[in-house]
């Protein structure tokens, strides 16, 4: 017989009040071995970089982004000076022959002008002007807190420090699970392009309309207005309207091999592959994160299979502790099965979650698995940075407990008249905080495809 019992976080109001028992007391109806369920892990713990956030500069900071640069015709000009600002020295030679020889012939090179010294003149002349952007972005925290353990717990517990290791593990996999969705969902929202998988004129897109929002979510912008993507987390996204000229570009066909064909041309074009995860055969290459379906869609779509086949290319060094054995296409599939999935009404989009509680028990969610829609994230190290704070003692002879921003579980006791006159009832209790700063937000790419179409986008 399966019991589950789900814990709850409530305080007790008063001295008498029992605490939920976490450990299992009864000896004689366990064995020695103690057991717990896991999570699926991912990549985002291993290639999201982090740096630690700057102390004394406030919640929010700025980061300056310099544009590519390139020299045009005129100032702040329009038109790409090419090969066109360059200029002879001196004017053709056959109009400007100082003189001929006796025998009728040029006294060829000799000229009697050049360009000039320059000055205000246009002649040969490129521009370049440095367009910068100001990215804001702010630090924000959770905590993680265990049940409440009385000391009585351990009194009678059967095989207490097994059940305690189980239970601290179950919660570092609370914790790995919280930093993966904040990555996954940070990457999701400062990414500057969104691609709808379509069976036909399948297109990035930089702005998109926003569903109606309310409370905190709440934009200043009419709903249909376009926004741009980089600042929307994808199920803000009204696909339903997010075309050329309002129009529905709900996804209606699965990823495809063109698809990410041309998403890596334009990354190389745009200089992504400076530091990209790896090189062959002296091309780079990317890491897209996406489920086992979709890879496996991928790997087997007709017409790319000897891809997989003859690829016989080292891993790069940063990828291989994953377990990635070669590359696909310009592409390592990076694996997360708890990639995101969606339902869609009327070009609206609603997250389906892999997890579900009910009364504090967690299980799969069926509706995960029947959801239609899914996203895949082309990764590359320059779109974000995790800055997490560091830890603060004191200051001014000022003493404080050392706090971890990184989710590491300290034991609390704190003593209380009314609620815990004897220290005997504790609890672990985690803090996390991280502040996302945006750098080449244009190298991130969302794309939204329909894992159970048959139709590969075009």
């Amino acid at each position: 017989m399966a019991v589950n019992a789900g814990q709850t976080f409530s305080n007790p109001t008063n001295s008498t009040t029992n605490i939920d028992t976490i450990l299992t007391q009864e000896a004689n109806r366990i064995g020695q071995d103690i057991y717990r369920r896991t999570l699926h892990t991912s990549p985002w713990m291993d290639l999201i970089k982090q740096s630690s956030f700057p102390d004394g500069m406030g919640y929010t900071l700025g980061t300056l982004i310099y544009d590519r640069a390139l020299p045009t015709i005129t100032a702040n000009g329009s038109d790409i000076a090419g090969s066109s600002i360059w200029q002879d020295i001196g004017q053709d030679v056959i109009a400007t022959a100082v003189t001929t020889s006796t025998v009728d012939q040029m006294l060829v090179g000799a000229q009697d002008t050049n360009i000039g010294a320059g000055g205000t003149s246009t002649i040969g002349k490129g521009h370049v002007s440095f367009g910068r952007q100001l990215k804001q972005y702010s630090l924000k925290r959770a905590t993680v807190e265990s049940p409440k353990i009385n000391v009585e717990d351990l009194r009678f517990a059967a095989y207490r420090t097994e059940q305690l290791r189980a239970i601290m593990d179950s919660m570092t996999d609370s914790t790995k699970y919280s930093w993966e969705e904040r990555y996954r969902d940070e990457y999701d929202r400062v990414c500057a392009n969104f691609v709808p998988c379509r069976s036909t004129g399948t297109v990035p897109l930089i702005t998109v309309d926003r569903k109606t929002e309310t409370g905190a979510l709440a934009h200043t912008t009419d709903s249909t207005a376009n926004n741009a993507k980089e600042g929307l987390y994808t199920y803000q996204i009204k696909v339903g309207t997010s075309g050329a000229s309002s129009a529905d570009v709900t996804p209606n066909a699965n990823i495809s091999n063109k698809v990410l064909d041309s998403i890596y041309f334009k990354l190389v074009r745009a200089g992504a592959g400076t530091n990209a995860y790896g090189r062959e055969n002296a091309r780079p290459v990317f890491g897209l994160i996406c489920s086992s379906e979709a890879s496996y869609a991928l790997q087997t779509e007709a017409g790319f299979r000897d891809d997989v086949r003859y690829n016989n290319a080292k891993v790069s060094d940063l990828i291989a502790p994953l377990g990635i054995e070669k590359s696909f296409r310009g592409f390592y599939h990076l694996v997360d099965d708890m990639a995101p999935r969606f339902t869609v009404s009327s070009g609206v989009l609603t997250r389906v979650q892999p997890y579900k509680a009910t009364s504090g028990v967690i299980t799969l969610d069926p509706d995960y698995e029947s959801a239609t829609l899914e996203a895949a994230y082309v990764l590359h190290m320059d779109v974000m940075e995790s800055q997490i704070p560091e830890p603060i003692t004191g200051s001014n002879g000022l003493t404080f407990d050392p706090v971890n921003y990184r989710g590491k579980f300290n034991w609390k006791n704190i003593p209380s008249v009314d609620l815990n006159p004897d220290g005997t009832i504790g609890f672990f209790r985690g803090v996390l905080a991280s502040a996302t700063k945006p750098i080449k937000t244009e190298f991130g790419y969302v794309i939204l495809f329909q894992r159970t179409s048959t139709t590969p986008a075009a």
